[in-house]
Parts: structure tokens; sequence; C-alpha cells
């Protein structure tokens, strides 16, 4: 999907889409608060509404026990509170990034090793930035576009229409383009433009390029086209860690250097590589990452479905 263009919102004016429309208030009024109220707002809220979810506490709770088995129960309940809390700020801080002050986002994020994204883009050949889904990444992208002679990234629609546009609207204030995640020829189109394209491939994919890697220990079904793409646009891989400071005084946004000797001629290998990095990126602050995602989701036997309930029991 190129530059998108906007839709009315009028036509979302039935009763299905209300619920929508008052996050979308909500969204938009917040923005005009101060930051710290914002994301303090947004912690509560998350806790609230952790209890009207139970089958997505249900896979965070096992995610947790399987990813952290060092941990006690205890410090599992602790770190799945904090985890709500998390995806309750998420709210406010994704508001930031699509409608709020671009100014305040920019002087809420400190950049660590852009010398490393410069060094990559002298050589003309894109930068494949690879992140995990962490709960603060939308409201990265306006303190990104700066740094980027051309800011892209792949894109998912969501399944509510409404807040597919506004996700769309958000965007493409930060993005020149985004284009469909299934799309590996607009991909290498936009690394070929030296582009520098947003790319997560940290969540479970099933189907070509897919292969069982060990994440957190534990066999997930992941995408090993990473290798693939690499060899074929000759881009640079960069990591980029983001995070919400532990004190919500600030965010952080790290370009890491290169990994050497990448990539080599093992997708699968290669794969499990990037899988570790992206595990010290979330160890760094666990509440952050989207537990909610079924990532051990279609495994093939006789890996059994830790989401089962009889599994979980």
């Amino acid at each position: 999907m190129a530059a998108h263009e906007p839709s009315s919102l009028l036509q979302f004016w039935t009763p299905r889409y209300w619920p929508t429309w008052l996050v979308f208030a909500w969204m938009r009024a917040g923005v005009a608060l101060p930051l710290r109220w914002q994301i303090r707002i947004g912690k509560r809220l998350g806790r609230l509404l952790g209890r009207l979810v139970p089958q997505k506490r249900r896979v965070v709770a096992r995610n947790l026990e399987v990813c952290f088995p060092e941990l006690s129960a205890h410090e599992r309940r602790v770190l799945f509170n904090r985890h709500l809390e998390a995806m309750g700020a998420a709210l406010p801080e994704m508001a930031m990034g699509w409608f709020g002050a671009e100014e305040v986002v920019r002087n809420a994020v400190d950049v660590e090793g852009e010398a490393h994204l410069r060094e990559a883009l002298r050589k003309g050949r894109g930068v494949l930035l690879l992140c995990g889904h962490f709960t603060p990444l939308e409201f990265f992208y306006p303190a990104l576009r700066p740094l980027c002679p051309k800011l892209t990234g792949m894109y998912r629609p969501m399944r509510n229409p409404m807040m597919n546009e506004l996700m769309c609207r958000g965007r493409a204030r930060s993005f020149d383009a985004f284009f469909s995640k299934y799309s590996a020829r607009a991909l290498v189109k936009s690394l070929a433009e030296n582009a520098v394209v947003v790319y997560l491939t940290d969540q479970c994919h099933i189907g070509k390029y897919s292969a069982l890697v060990p994440f957190f220990g534990e066999p997930a079904m992941t995408s090993t086209a990473t290798s693939r793409i690499l060899k074929m646009s000759g881009a640079t891989l960069l990591r980029l860690s983001c995070r919400r400071r532990a004190d919500d005084s600030g965010y952080v946004a790290r370009f890491c250097p290169p990994l050497q000797a990448f990539p080599s001629d093992d997708p699968v290998g290669d794969t499990a590589r990037l899988m570790r990095e992206i595990e010290a990126d979330i160890r760094a602050c666990p509440e952050q990452y989207g537990w909610m995602h079924r990532r051990f989701k279609g495994r093939p036997a006789p890996y059994p479905d830790i989401y089962a309930r009889e599994t979980a029991a």
C-alpha cells in the first residue's frame, strides 16, 4: 500500500462503531494533557480494562509462564499486572504518535546510536529496521521521521475498519509509504530507494519461509525471510531498541550496530540469532512487550497447544 488516501469518517456513524468513536474522542482529547498525566491515566485504565478480557489475560499468563519459568508465581503476577498497565499506556502513546504534537514526542525520546543509521544510509542500499512488538512503538514514529530520508513500513489491516482508517491517517504523517506485510516485492523496492523500512518479524508466522525457531527457549513458528530479503536487496539490517523509561520520565530509541557476518547461508540459524537479539530487548523491559499475542500457536505435532485450556490446567 502506498500513500494512504483518507476516506470520510462519516461512513462509520452506525451503532457498530460508536465504541470506536468514544475511543477516538478520548485519544484526540487526551493528547492535550501533559504526557505524564496521559501515561498515569492509561496505566490505571489498563488495569481496569484487563479484567474485561479473560481470554487475553489467559494468553498473557501462559506466555509469561512459558517464557519466564525462572520467576516465582508472585513475580509473574507482578509482571502480569505491570503488563496490563503498559497495555493501558499504549493507548495514549498511540494517540500521541498519531495525533499529538510532534515536538512533544521528539523531545520525549532520547535517540542513541544514530551514527549507525547514518552509516547504513550512506551505503545507499536501504535499511531494514528490526524491532519487536513493544507497546509504545507507535509513539516513536514521529521521532524517527526526521532521521530518515524516507521512512516506510509494513502494514497489516485491522479488523475494525474505522480503527484501520484512523491508524492509516495517524501513521501517514510519519511514513512516506506503507505496504502489505505479504508484499516482499514492495519491501525490496522500498529498500532499493534507500528507505528505512520498519520491520517487525517477531510474531507467529505460518506458511512459506517459516520454521520452528527458539523464542525464550521454546520452539515458535517464525518467519525466516529476513536473510533472503537482505541478500536480495543488499540492505543493512539494524535493530531498533525502543522502550519507555522505568520512571516514565521519557523514552529511549537505540539503533544497535549491524550484526557481524549476517546474513549467512543458514536462514533458520539467522532467524534464531535475531530472536535472541529481540529477547535481550524484551528482558530490558518485559512488561512493555506484546504478550497478548499467541506467539506459540500453529506448531505442528508433537508440540502441544499451550493455549488450550487442558494444557494450561
